[in-house]
């Protein structure tokens, strides 16, 4: 009797352990804070991208409002679009800014939506005409490098 109740403890600690890396991998791939309901679609165009990946979070103020749903490259711009879905419960003016930020230690990487003053809001399939990239930190250090080596001649 003593060795099944100590099997019955060892499997329930075992349960519980692969639940908490079950919920720690959801954290870190940022998937639990946001159920799917009616959503509208975005586009914005982006020069640099940076790690900015599909499935990535979109955010307005620190609120989670929706999830990138594709990027591809515009052959005719040259450019990253970046397809967008959004709830239906969050309106923005057509003067939104879409900025791609960077967060957390793992360096995650979201778009950050600013909204405008314009009363005219987006529709679905709408484009977002102020945007931002990444920063990308190796052009950083290269502009540096070069100012520097500048200033020294």
């Amino acid at each position: 009797m003593e060795r099944t109740t100590l099997d019955l403890w060892v499997g329930i600690f075992v349960v519980a352990g692969l639940a908490a890396l079950a919920m720690l991998a959801l954290k870190v791939g940022n998937l639990s804070t946001y159920n799917m309901s009616e959503t509208y679609e975005l586009q914005a165009y982006f020069s640099n991208i940076g790690g900015l990946k599909s499935q990535a979070s979109i955010k307005s103020s620190g609120v989670l409002i929706g999830r990138v749903a594709q990027i591809s490259l515009d052959s005719k711009r040259y450019e990253a679009k970046v397809t967008m879905m959004i709830d239906k419960r969050y309106q923005f003016p057509k003067d939104t800014f879409a900025n791609i930020l960077t967060s957390g230690l793992l360096g995650e990487q979201y778009i950050g939506l600013i909204p405008g003053g314009e009363e005219e809001f987006l529709k679905a399939g709408d484009e977002i005409k102020k945007t931002q990239s990444a920063v990308v930190l190796e052009d950083l250090i290269g502009k540096f490098l070069y100012s520097k080596a500048e200033d020294s001649k």
